[in-house]
């Protein structure tokens, strides 16, 4: 499909598209995605005060997304793959601001320190480098300054043909926030809806000790995405005064 034919397909989106040029495209390819529900007490430790964390049914979940981000690129450029693909990690929960609803990461991981370190510089998003390694039913990362490790073996199951109200609450997400030390961060995207599939999960190391209190046990949640391609807008930056806790 292509960007034009993207753009034109809105019927699923929340609200009105962006106005204004695109700025990237890039796409988000075989996503293993991992979710736990946790406790509001504890989640509200990592979310900054601007915003009101966003529940279903009453209650916060955190999902972390394994997935290979590839020919990431600026609007009427050429992708470059040595830095424009690479494995991605995030850890992610979810928020609201004003009429809108989006991602909020806890934590990024690209698996390519030059990537990172431009990914980091242009979008100001917590990009950092772990080593990482993928095959088509495994998914490894490993940082050793902060002692993260992600170990997942996995099958892909048949898809979901009939997605649950959760499943689309958890997925379907336009816009990312992110706090800097004087201001938030907001990036409009859009994509198709995320196609889903089930998946079984033959192995499972998740250690980051620094959310050892907020994610525990198995995750309640778990699909895969053979992925989307995503249009992004320019970084809007706005001060934190402007925000009232959503």
């Amino acid at each position: 499909m292509t960007i034009r034919e993207i753009l034109n397909n809105t019927a699923h989106r929340p609200w009105k598209m962006p106005t204004g040029s695109w700025k990237f495209y890039q796409e988000w390819n075989n996503a293993i995605f991992l979710h736990w529900q946790v406790e509001l007490s504890e989640l509200k430790k990592f979310v900054p005060n601007e915003f009101e964390i966003d529940l279903f049914e009453g209650k916060p979940w955190v999902s972390v997304v394994a997935f290979t981000m590839e020919k990431i690129r600026p609007k009427n450029l050429l992708s470059f793959p040595p830095i424009s693909d690479f494995d991605e990690i995030n850890i992610r929960t979810y928020v609201k601001s004003k009429n809108k609803t989006g991602v909020y990461f806890l934590s990024i991981e690209g698996g390519k320190w030059l990537s990172c370190k431009i990914a980091k510089g242009m979008s100001e998003l917590p990009y950092r480098f772990s080593k990482t390694k993928r095959t088509a039913n495994k998914y490894e990362s490993n940082n050793s300054e902060f002692n993260d490790k992600l170990n997942i073996q996995f099958a892909i199951g048949k898809g979901i043909t009939e997605k649950k109200e959760l499943d689309k609450w958890l997925t379907e997400r336009y816009t990312l926030f992110q706090d800097t030390e004087k201001a938030i961060n907001e990036f409009e995207i859009h994509h198709l809806e995320w196609p889903l599939n089930e998946i079984d999960l033959e192995k499972l190391e998740f250690n980051y000790p620094r959310f050892d209190t907020l994610i525990k046990n198995e995750p309640n949640k778990i699909q895969y995405s053979k992925g989307v391609k995503v249009i992004a807008w320019g970084k809007n930056k706005k001060e934190k005064s402007d925000y009232n806790n959503g």
